[in-house]
């Protein structure tokens, strides 16, 4: 078996995440291996062609990269106390896209994501972003699955 020297683990500050997030940190401790934290700032919808008073798009992105910044500093600053061997990520894009990629180029060995088990129309319209990953990747997924109460 292959050693797991790398895990990437992607966040969105939801619950779901936060329960994967808990389960990569646990598994990279165990395997003594590096540990990615990704967030992926989802591409807006781009209406740079429409009439939209009052709006500047890149204040706007620039607002977000900076909030969620924010967010994965007092994550990991709440998180990340007694494990040291973690980088942070911030990248744009579509998640399932970057979460693959930042993957393969950071050489990780294993990805670890949450999962909410939607079912039925809620996952019709809204998709998963990891059934994509899972589909789509060629490095080893692990889906953690938020329990309801």
């Amino acid at each position: 078996m292959k050693k797991i020297s790398t895990i990437l683990t992607a966040i969105d500050f939801s619950e779901s995440s936060d329960n994967a997030f808990k389960m990569a940190l646990s598994m990279a401790q165990s395997f003594s291996a590096r540990l990615l934290i990704l967030h992926v700032i989802n591409e807006p919808v781009d209406l740079r062609g429409f009439y939209v008073p009052h709006i500047s798009f890149e204040k706007l992105e620039e607002e977000i990269e900076a909030g969620a910044q924010k967010m994965m500093e007092s994550f990991c600053n709440i998180n990340m106390v007694n494990f040291k061997d973690y980088d942070c990520l911030i990248v744009s894009g579509l998640p399932y896209e970057q979460i693959i990629g930042q993957a393969e180029e950071k050489g990780a060995d294993m990805i670890v994501l949450g999962t909410n088990g939607r079912t039925g129309l809620d996952h019709i319209l809204f998709g998963s972003t990891a059934e994509k990953v899972v589909r789509k990747s060629k490095i080893p997924v692990l889906t953690v699955r938020l329990d309801e109460a």
